[in-house]
């Protein structure tokens, strides 16, 4: 139902910035939260941020919160994660997904919840 497509990845040094995109294909993009996540080797994948579907809600990790921000283009069927003062512990490879429940009232953080996944994006910062 959903295909995600991230790009914009890359190196930056630290305390720069960086902007994510998310591409979905389709018409019913709209009806579903959108979630980034992220994942470094050997760690687990980790939750960033979420938008809901009616394009009003936000939610943050605490660990980006402040520095990163979520949107949402429905007419581009696009999904953004502005990531800015980026720390090198921000490295990992970012996925945006869709939430597994079309038009879900409340935002998740559980990667369990998603199940439509981008191919993810390589994101490293130096020191």
């Amino acid at each position: 139902q959903v295909q995600l497509v991230e790009s914009g990845g890359g190196l930056v040094q630290a305390g720069g910035s960086l902007r994510l995109s998310c591409a979905a294909s389709g018409r019913t993009f709209s009806n579903y939260n959108i979630g980034w996540f992220r994942q470094a080797p050997g760690k687990e994948r980790e939750f960033v941020a979420a938008v809901g579907w009616s394009t009003g809600s936000t939610y943050y990790a605490d660990s980006v919160k402040g520095r990163f921000i979520i949107s949402r283009d429905n007419a581009k069927s696009t999904v953004y994660l502005q990531m800015n003062s980026l720390k090198p512990e921000d490295t990992a490879v970012y996925y945006c997904a869709a939430d597994g429940v079309p038009r879900r009232p409340v935002l998740t953080t559980t990667r369990w919840t998603y199940i439509y996944w981008g191919q993810g994006t390589q994101v490293t910062v130096s020191s």
